[in-house]
């Protein structure tokens, strides 16, 4: 699942939601030029909740 989070500006955004991703025990992949966050290893509900948690907003999923 692919998620865009337009928050995400920096090295730190980056490095923040792969930690949440990581700790809820997936992987992510972040293009901060798409401002996208590719997840492996999650459900979708679980994925959007570790972005939201790291406090980033999700603006679209899709497959």
């Amino acid at each position: 699942m692919t998620f865009t989070v337009p928050d995400m500006t920096c090295g730190h955004c980056k490095a923040a939601v792969e930690a949440a991703i990581a700790e809820a025990g997936g992987r992510a992949t972040v293009d901060l030029a798409q401002k996208t966050v590719a997840v492996e290893g999650l459900d979708d509900a679980r994925a959007a909740e570790a972005i939201r948690g790291a406090g980033y907003e999700v603006a679209e999923a899709r497959p």
